[in-house]
Order: structure tokens, then C-alpha cells, then sequence
């Protein structure tokens, strides 16, 4: 038996589709996190610096504005030609083949966000940009019904960085996929994850979500030969039903569109003296380049290759190869096999936006931080700059947690300060006895003063002695009150135990929780009203960081 879903997506049937606990959410402003930089905090406060480098501040105004300006020259049927031949073995929804169809659509414009072919989807910051970028494309579609906007999830499946992708942590447990691996990381038979996947399955336990969970990842994992259409699969299964169009964008006739900037960037090094004079600019201000571009920003990319690609010797090298161009014979290369050229971190977001009618990029403080670095490159190839949506970021909370809080009179926003902080706050809140001996050191010091100044009188060379006798009984002091601060908390153990859980559990290793936490347990717990919740809860244009429990 087969059940269809509102779009006509057709699922495995189960039984044990229920609600499980819902949530509910608050919002902090992100400057009162102390989590992020002060580029992230004066783009949100719309620093006038910044509007060189930038299109506009987002804002539904300003995307009124660039949709009437939009001038999208790529190739739709191309586009749309290739995402559907990429989705003909992963079964989505009807909505998912609606949106793909449309982006033949001269009204149709994409909203997206991008990230590598983490396992297992990696830390929740991957599921919260995706969301992000579907509820912008729902907002606009209320504020604008005569165009259509499409959420879309750009697979970095030419990243060759596989160190950063083969891992995830569950339950503060990392699952690693050992393998030695060379090339495009989309490229990758996925074969040899079976360990890293029955670890991460035993993990998830044996409750109806953690079963379903574990067979989709088992699915993606072993029916599909590459990462790239692995993580196609697992992506679409949490958010085929949203309409979400997944890309990977290493592909021929995309890469054809975007060949004549391959050949002009790699021989003139245009975006490496944009970029360059741009992050001296930003500098000027106070914004510190967060990549550093190359004189060629191009990779040579091959089944099982991805190399950094040089001029030396009046010849374009390919490193740590044999391979090597004139420049005639690179722009035959170029002109027949464009998708041999692959892009790195600086130029891949020009690629995005000359094949996609894109009118925002949805990412985390560092991308929209070197994006900044990039509008240069964008005015010279006369491609138009998205606008730059920081993701809803958040912070997941059990109801115990919440419990927790508000026992030892504490808010969601107070968890953000530093743990021996908070404790010594609790203490000096909640213990009957004075511990700071601020006041005693007062009448200590008024006592040397006087001191000092007899000892001065008596005798000039006493007063350093007098100096140091007033050091040592001030260092003598503090640790007296460091010990008395230590014997209270052994008084509030349970207090004490219980700040260090909450910090833990919501700052794994130190950090914020979605930085490294994955979503495999909240899935356990929440089943699809997880991600339901978070679609309910994620404000794109709103601009505060979430806390939900």
C-alpha cells in the first residue's frame, strides 16, 4: 500500500505517522548571543558602509525593487532540462516537478542556499538554511502573486574538501567515514560508509522515527552509486513535500553557459584583482577578508581529480599533474569540455547566479561575509548580485531544559554567557553569606593609603616595601574569596550540576548547538513535525535568532 501525500507524493506506507510533541519558540536579538561577528551585526543593522558592497538590504521593498531589475540571461530550458534528468531516479513531489517546470518561466525566480554533501546532513545549521530558503520563497509568493519563486538547494558536489564532509556528531558521539579519498566529493561512491552508517542507525535507537529515519539514510546511502544523488535522495525525503529543487550544478550544459567567464576570468585574472582590491576596501572599514582569492580560481576537475590550476612558464599547469594548455589549446578545452573546469569558493557563487534566475543567497555570517568581497566580480561580468539573507539560526531546548531554567531563574537568553559567569552570578544571587570582599578590600586599601603615606614621611625608600606588602595582602585576598566561592558551590552542587547540563547540552564542545549538533535525534523525538516546526517558526526577514523548546 502506498500513501499520497497533499501533492501527490507517493511514501512507503507507515503506520506510525503520528504528531509527536510540538514546540514553541522565542526570539533574541543575535547581538545579545555574543555568537556572531561584528560583520553579521552591522549588515543587520544596515551599516551605510557595507552598501558598496552589497545590491540592497533585504527587505520585501527591496526585493520588489530587484525583481523589476532582474536581467537573468541564463539558459531556462537548459536549467530545467538538466535538474529534471537529475531527479529521474530520486521520486519527489508533485510540487518539486511543478517548480522545476516553471523555471522555464520568464516570471520564475530562485531563492537559494548552498552546502557541501555533509553525511548525514552534518550539524542542523544545514537543515535551518534549507528551511530559511523555503519559507523566503513562501513570503514572497504571499507579498508577490504574480511571480513564482522557487527554493533551491545547491549541492556542492565539487568540493573536494572530503575532511570536512566525512563526519557528523549525534548525541556528542562523532560517526566518521574513513576512506582515503580523492576528487569531487559528489563524484564519490558512498559504498564504504556502511560502518560510519550502522553506528550513526545505533545511535537513533529502535522507537518508530528512529526506524523510519534509519531506513531513509540506509536507502540513500546504498542504492545510489555517487554522494551527489545520495544526498539528492535524503534531501528530498525530509523536504520534497516544500517544493525544495535540488541542484548539482556539475554538469555540461551548465557549465556551457558559464564557459565564455571561464576563459576570460582564467586568462585575464579578472576576479582575483576585483577581489583583491575589494578586501582592501572592506579592511578600510573594519570587515576582514574571509577568503583570499588566486590569480586563476578555477580547478581542473576529472573523474578522480580536482587540482588547483596555474600559469607558469608561459603554460596553464595543472598542479601536481602532467597536464598542461597553451592558451590555445585551454580555450579548446575549455570550448569542449567546460565542465572539466570547476570553480573554487570565490568564483562558484558568479556560476551560481549567471545559470540560475536567483534573487537572494541564503547562508551563515562567514559566506555572507566573503560574498561581500565578491560584488566587484559581479559588476564586471555584468551579472546581477543577489541579496544576502542571513539564515535563521536557533537553538533546540527539551522541556526539562526549559524546567531547569527557570528553577535557577534564568532565561533562554542568559545561556549565552560564559558557564563560571552564570555560576558565580547564581551563588552571589541565592548564598546568605557575603563572598565578594570588595567592601573589606576598600577599608584594606584606605588603611595602606594612610600607610603609605606615613611610611613616606618617615622614611622615602619604605614606601615600595609598604607597595608590596599592600600587593601580596590584595593577591592573599582574591584567592580567599576564589575559596569561598568554590565552598558555596559545593553547597549548590545541584546547582552548579545543573548550569553545567544546560551549557553542555546547548553549547556542545563549547559552541553553538547548531553548529555541530546533527538533526538525528530531534528527528527521533519529533518525527516530520520537526522540520513542520520549523517551518512554522523560521521568520526569514525578521532577523532574530530562535529559540525553540
Amino acid at each position: 500500500m502506498v500513501l499520497l501525500s497533499n501533492n501527490g507524493y507517493q511514501k512507503p506506507e507507515q503506520s506510525f505517522l503520528i504528531n509527536f510533541e510540538t514546540m514553541e519558540a522565542q526570539y533574541i536579538d543575535y547581538n545579545e548571543t555574543r555568537c556572531f561577528s561584528s560583520t553579521v551585526t552591522r549588515y543587520l543593522d544596515k551599516d551605510e558602509k557595507l552598501k558598496p558592497f552589497i545590491n540592497r538590504f533585504p527587505s520585501l521593498e527591496n526585493f520588489k525593487n530587484i525583481i523589476s531589475e532582474r536581467n537573468f540571461k541564463g539558459n531556462r530550458e537548459f536549467l530545467s532540462e538538466v535538474i529534471q534528468h537529475q531527479y529521474q531516479n530520486t521520486p519527489t513531489s508533485t510540487l518539486v516537478l511543478q517548480n522545476i517546470d516553471a523555471l522555464k518561466n520568464a516570471q520564475t525566480y530562485t531563492i537559494t542556499t548552498g552546502h557541501q554533501l555533509n553525511i548525514f546532513t552534518g550539524p542542523l545549521y544545514f537543515i535551518f538554511k534549507i528551511v530559511t530558503a523555503i519559507n523566503l520563497a513562501k513570503e514572497l509568493k504571499n507579498e508577490f502573486p504574480n511571480q513564482h519563486f522557487v527554493p533551491v538547494y545547491w549541492m556542492a558536489t565539487e568540493d573536494h574538501d572530503f575532511e570536512e564532509i566525512n563526519h557528523t556528531y549525534i548525541g556528542g558521539k562523532k560517526i566518521t567515514w574513513n576512506l582515503a579519498a580523492q576528487g569531487a566529493t559528489g563524484r564519490l561512491n558512498p559504498k564504504s560508509i556502511i560502518q560510519a552508517l550502522n553506528e550513526y542507525k545505533g545511535i537513533l535507537g529502535i522507537s518508530p522515527n528512529a526506524e523510519k529515519l534509519a531506513n531513509l539514510v540506509t536507502r540513500a546511502y546504498t542504492q545510489y552509486e555517487n554522494l551527489a544523488d545520495a544526498t539528492r535522495f535524503l534531501v528530498n525525503e525530509l523536504f520534497g513535500e516544500y517544493g525544495l529543487v535540488i541542484i548539482d550544478a556539475d554538469h555540461p550544459k551548465l557549465k556551457q553557459v558559464f564557459a565564455p567567464i571561464i576563459q576570460q576570468d582564467i586568462i585575464e585574472q579578472n576576479s582575483f584583482k576585483n577581489i583583491e582590491e575589494s578586501s582592501k576596501k572592506l579592511t578600510e572599514i573594519g570587515v576582514h577578508a574571509q577568503v583570499n582569492p588566486r590569480e586563476i580560481n578555477f580547478f581542473y576537475l576529472t573523474e578522480d581529480l580536482r587540482e588547483r590550476l596555474v600559469f607558469e612558464d608561459g603554460r596553464y599547469q595543472v598542479l601536481n599533474t602532467g597536464i598542461s594548455f597553451s592558451e590555445e589549446e585551454l580555450k579548446a578545452e575549455i570550448a569542449n569540455h567546460p565542465e572539466r573546469f570547476s570553480p573554487n569558493v570565490v568564483m562558484r557563487p558568479l556560476y551560481q547566479e549567471v545559470i540560475l534566475p536567483n534573487l537572494a543567497y541564503v547562508g551563515g555570517g562567514g559566506e555572507l561575509a566573503y560574498w561581500l568581497q565578491l560584488k566587484s566580480t559581479f559588476d564586471f561580468y555584468q551579472v546581477d548580485f543577489p541579496l544576502l539573507i542571513l539564515r535563521n539560526s536557533a537553538m533546540l531546548a527539551e522541556e526539562k531544559t526549559k524546567l531547569k531554567l527557570q528553577k535557577l531563574n534564568l532565561a533562554f537568553a542568559d545561556v549565552f554567557e560564559d558557564t563560571e559567569i552564570l555560576k558565580k552570578q547564581h551563588i552571589h544571587q541565592h548564598s546568605e553569606h557575603a563572598l565578594n570582599l570588595k567592601d573589606e578590600w576598600n577599608q584594606l586599601k584606605s588603611i595602606f593609603d594612610e600607610l603609605k603615606i606615613r611610611a613616606k614621611k618617615i622614611d622615602p625608600t619604605l614606601e615600595p616595601s609598604t607597595e608590596a606588602v599592600e600587593v601580596r595582602l590584595k593577591r592573599a585576598l582574591d584567592s580567599l574569596e576564589k575559596k569561598l566561592i568554590r565552598a558555596e558551590k559545593r553547597n549548590f552542587s545541584e546547582a552548579m550540576n545543573d548550569i553545567e547540563t544546560i551549557k553542555n547540552q546547548l553549547f556542545p564542545g563549547g559552541g553553538l548547538q547548531e553548529r555541530k549538533e546533527n538533526f538525528g535525534l530531534f528527528y527521533v523525538k519529533y518525527g516530520d513535525d520537526f522540520i513542520k516546526n520549523l517551518i512554522q517558526y523560521f521568520k526569514p526577514l525578521d532577523f532574530k535568532f530562535t529559540i525553540l523548546n
